[in-house]
């Protein structure tokens, strides 16, 4: 049995306060939930404040992104090191806004989920196709093309630290959410594409997030669905009264 995953990413959103304060409520709303793992992904400035805070707790700290290199000339990004030493056990990697709007590539992506792994990091990988790309029925060709690059060189063991998180690019932040039986079709593609990369009992094991547009009202149907693992929720999270009714589907 795959245990639920839901992870909330902040994206740029909420000071070290703001953050403080909303661990602390969601510490409260969430209290006895054992039944599925939490994540949460704020900006990098709160993470060490909000590790004080939720230290010892069921709730997991995540980071955004993070360099694929542990040192070195890069102005402006964080190691991995950096992260784990501000509490994060996880990070984000491949989210379609760095991919479309800051140009991210498969290679380098590929680069980080490895330096993830090394660094004992869980990679929440994100995949998903634009628009255009399911209109003209390239999806699957999209998706199938960002796992084989993506995780090009992971072992069976490296894939332990792997969540992936299929993301439809058209569904995040605009309202629209793929149908839980599209997103179970998709699931189950990825899935299959584990398979043929790795083997069964790999891909059976593996954790598939969706996100886009996920709430409270579509959380269960989602939830339903036998390939759909988790949520990587955007929007949805930066409230603890939403993003603990998403946490706590039924």
């Amino acid at each position: 049995m795959r245990k639920p995953l839901i992870a909330g990413n902040f994206k740029m959103h909420k000071t070290i306060n703001e953050v403080v304060d909303y661990a602390k409520g969601l510490m409260n709303s969430v209290q006895g939930v054992s039944d599925r793992d939490i994540l949460i992904c704020p900006p990098f400035t709160a993470l060490s404040e909000v590790f004080k805070i939720i230290e010892g707790s069921h709730i997991a700290l995540g980071a955004q992104n993070m360099h694929y290199e542990s040192k070195g000339a890069f102005t402006g990004e964080l190691s991995s090191e950096m992260l784990r030493d501000a509490g994060c056990d996880s990070v984000i990697l491949g989210h379609s806004e760095r991919r479309h709007i800051l140009k991210e590539e498969d290679s380098f992506i590929n680069l980080k989920v490895k330096k993830a792994v090394e660094s004992n990091l869980r990679a929440i990988f994100c995949v998903g196709e634009l628009l255009e790309e399911r209109e003209g029925e390239m999806a699957e060709a999209v998706v199938k093309r960002q796992i084989e690059l993506g995780l090009k060189g992971l072992s069976e063991t490296d894939m332990e630290k792997i969540v992936i998180a299929y993301e439809p690019v058209w569904a995040i932040g605009t309202g629209k959410t793929a149908s839980p039986d599209d997103a179970q079709t998709m699931h189950s593609f990825i899935r299959k594409t584990i398979v043929s990369l790795f083997n069964t009992n790999v891909a059976e094991s593996l954790v598939i997030q969706y996100g886009g547009s996920v709430k409270p009202a579509n959380i269960n149907d989602l939830m339903a669905m036998p390939d759909i693992d988790g949520a990587l929720v955007g929007g949805a999270c930066l409230e603890v009264d939403s993003f603990s009714k998403i946490i706590t589907f039924t």
